[in-house]
């Protein structure tokens, strides 16, 4: 029998156990459960309708959308849209050359026509609906079935929803809540035709760049506009140059007047991936090894695409978006270690587990529930650890070469293809994605370039040189003659002579190569001479055996999390958020300033003041010359701003609130107690990264940049009056 929404969302029994958990704005809720916390909100003095957050195609929920990978929001009637700067990062560096080189100088279309597009990949998703479906996924399962066999029941009933979901012209997903013990549908309306219409210099939207990141005081113009076409018929279409601005529904008001110090705040996107209802087992692993190795090979790949953007600016622009991510996520990643060791977040996860352990024993019945669950689970985590450096050197083989990924993507989708069923296909590979998969490497184009492939390249097979004779990559050892044990200098020159002959015989780095790939049957591609496919078609066997246990662990570990969760939520009672896995939530709290280390407070906003003291003239800290002058006309009064806040004494740049969010909820819109937009959530402060893992209600905070800044900046700084009328502001 369906359960109804409400109890779902309940999972538990009980009350609050404690006024701590009552009040801590910790929670990335599903829209659906905020009526649910409609006694919270009051008591943080919201007067308007808790249920309006539930209405996915009301206001303001209807002007919320979803970028893949970041959040967006529609701003006026004629499809545009506001985001972040550096999730405009992609559209800029796809549009630059080294003589007109948007990631630097910015950009702002004065006209509709001077728009451009954002490349073929760039999509604005809008969700339409979220409904429960897990009786359709989970219900009657037999419980003989193999951990393997539970795995392809539960893919295929997932591909079977999306298929039928999608027959209206919508592109859908299944996605699994609190560890696969609730299952959702989420519908949305899939906008193909993107396009750039307004991003500041860098000086301004990356201003203080990695020195700064995720740290407070920050003074970062993180906003960019885009807009959302369709054809002419108002359905979603490729670009096309006689397609039409999209007419949403809802879009956000724009609030000049601003907020102050104490508001509540609304934080509404998608948020990635948060891991608080991990195991400790789970945890560790990531605290003891992944992390720490990610840190190791980030700054290593970093340190290589530099040098290559020395020698060469046009390097410089092709590795621009792959640098970013690795700086943003290496200085991400150091946070969270910190956090999970110095700041005891992993000592807490084990004496949670403890207790959650001795809570399970301390009752017959919950013994028989649960008792099996934590040592299977902490099994099949020690599995997966046997072989994990290999499988990651696998891993980073094909992420680091371009050309190897693609010619590995064309045999992998050749393989599929034959399939006679799309339903039999694994997800990736279905027709759905047919078209994605060819755009992925036209876009790739505009990055590729032989000399950074090989680089890269070269670095990741030193790791699969270095393995124990127990985890080799055979296909790999076999093409570059590799042997356990050889010394660094023999196995350096077998990989230069392997690189050497990859990278001339290849033929991949040409567009139209690749694309025939995709093409190809799978005879046709096994019959290659190109010898980065002969390359992908050697270490595809290790792919593929690693898949097929990754399966095998998941079909185990969907009939346990389930009932870890189960044991979770009945200890904790109460409404409990469920971790993020990027779909639409919905986060509150107030802007709050609070004490930084070493006896600094941290103020609740940053100001222009920031700015000029910051900037040098150089670097990451080179504010734009005209933003300078704008600043001196207004010290000296020869400016006027309606933007100046008197209790500031001048105008505001980024604010600090205590909403929960994390990665994917860049671009998210910051909303007042009425719906309107007052700022963007950008980023989170570097001391509390890891809550993650284990909020912290304490001290948790995250940067918004102010919309009076951005209102200032458009109209005193670039001239974007344009837009500003276009959302219905006035001077």
């Amino acid at each position: 029998m369906k359960t109804p929404l409400r109890s779902v969302l309940i999972l538990a029994v009980g009350v609050l156990t404690s006024a701590t958990f009552l009040l801590a704005d910790e929670g990335m809720w599903m829209p659906q459960q905020i009526p649910e916390l409609a006694a919270r909100l009051r008591a943080m003095g919201f007067e308007g309708d808790p249920a309006a957050f539930a209405d996915l195609t009301g206001q303001p929920m209807g002007a919320i959308v979803s970028l893949g990978g970041c959040t967006a929001s529609f701003v006026s009637p004629e499809g545009l849209i506001v985001t972040n700067h550096h999730c405009a990062a992609g559209a800029l560096q796809y549009n630059s050359t080294p003589e007109r080189n948007l990631l630097v100088d910015g950009f702002l279309a004065r006209t509709r026509e001077e728009e451009i597009s954002n490349g073929p990949g760039a999509r604005v998703f809008v969700t339409t609906s979220v409904k429960e479906v897990t009786d359709a996924i989970t219900g009657k399962i037999d419980p003989k079935l193999d951990d393997r066999r539970r795995y392809e029941l539960v893919d295929r009933r997932i591909k079977d929803r999306v298929a039928a979901c999608e027959q209206g012209g919508l592109r859908c997903r299944v996605e699994a809540f609190f560890g696969g013990l609730k299952y959702f549908e989420i519908a949305q309306l899939e906008i193909q035709d993107v396009r750039t219409v307004y991003a500041p210099a860098a000086g301004i939207g990356n201003f203080g760049g990695e020195t700064d990141n995720w740290r407070w005081p920050r003074h970062t113009g993180d906003w960019s506009f885009f807009r959302a076409y369709v054809g002419r018929d108002g359905k979603p279409a490729p670009f096309a140059k006689d397609n039409v601005p999209y007419q949403p529904a809802r879009w956000l008001k724009l609030q000049p007047a601003g907020v102050k110090e104490g508001d509540l705040v609304f934080v509404v996107g998608y948020p990635g991936r948060t891991e608080r209802q991990q195991t400790y087992a789970e945890v560790q692993e990531t605290t003891e090894w992944s992390f720490p190795r990610f840190i190791k090979t980030s700054e290593e790949q970093i340190a290589i695409l530099e040098a290559l953007g020395k020698s060469d600016p046009a390097l410089q622009i092709k590795a621009a978006g792959r640098l970013r991510g690795l700086n943003n996520y290496l200085t991400n990643r150091r946070g969270m270690l910190e956090g999970l060791v110095q700041g005891g977040i992993l000592v807490k996860k084990e004496q949670n587990e403890k207790e959650l352990a001795a809570w399970i024993a301390a009752d017959p019945v919950r013994q028989k529930q649960y008792g099996d669950v934590l040592p299977a689970l902490a099994a099949l985590q020690a599995e997966s650890e046997r072989t994990r450096e290999r499988d990651a050197v696998l891993t980073s083989l094909f992420g680091a070469s371009t050309l190897l990924n693609a010619a590995h993507t064309a045999y992998r989708l050749s393989l599929e293809k034959a399939k006679p069923n799309d339903l039999d296909r694994e997800a990736e590979f279905q027709q759905r994605n047919w078209s994605r998969i060819r755009e992925a490497q036209e876009r790739a184009q505009r990055t590729l370039d032989p000399r950074i492939d090989r680089a890269l390249l070269r670095w990741a097979m030193g790791y699969a040189a270095a393995l124990p004779a127990d985890q080799r990559i055979s296909g790999l050892d076999k093409q570059a003659g590799l042997t356990p044990g050889m010394t660094k200098a023999d196995a350096e020159h077998a990989i230069e002579a392997c690189l050497e002959r990859l990278f001339a015989g290849t033929k991949l780095a040409e567009k139209d190569v690749r694309l025939g790939l995709l093409g190809e049957t799978t005879a046709q591609i096994g019959a290659s001479e190109d010898p980065i496919v002969i390359l992908a078609l050697a270490l595809d066997p290790l792919f593929q055996a690693n898949r097929d246990a990754y399966k095998r662990r998941q079909g185990a570990a969907s009939r346990l999390r389930p009932r870890y969760m189960q044991a979770l939520l009945a200890k904790a009672g109460g409404l409990v958020a469920p971790d993020a896995n990027s779909t639409l939530r919905v986060t509150f709290g107030t802007i709050k300033s609070k004490p930084g280390p070493d006896g600094i407070r941290w103020e609740a906003f940053t100001t222009l003041k920031g700015i000029e003291q910051k900037n040098t003239g150089q670097g990451e800290f080179d504010a734009p010359k005209r933003e300078l002058a704008a600043i001196q006309a207004l010290r000296s009064g020869q400016l006027k701003t309606p933007y100046l806040v008197p209790a500031l004494g001048d105008v505001p740049v980024d604010f600090l609130s205590t909403v929960d969010t994390t990665g994917g909820n860049s671009g998210s819109p910051t909303l007042n107690g009425k719906g309107e937009l007052v700022g963007l959530l950008f980023d989170g402060t570097y001391d509390t990264i890891a809550s993650d893992f284990l909020y912290d209600p304490v001290n948790t905070r995250s940067i918004h940049a102010d919309a009076r800044y951005m209102l200032w900046v458009m109209s005193e700084v670039d001239g974007a009056d344009r837009l500003i009328q276009e959302m219905g502001v006035g001077r």
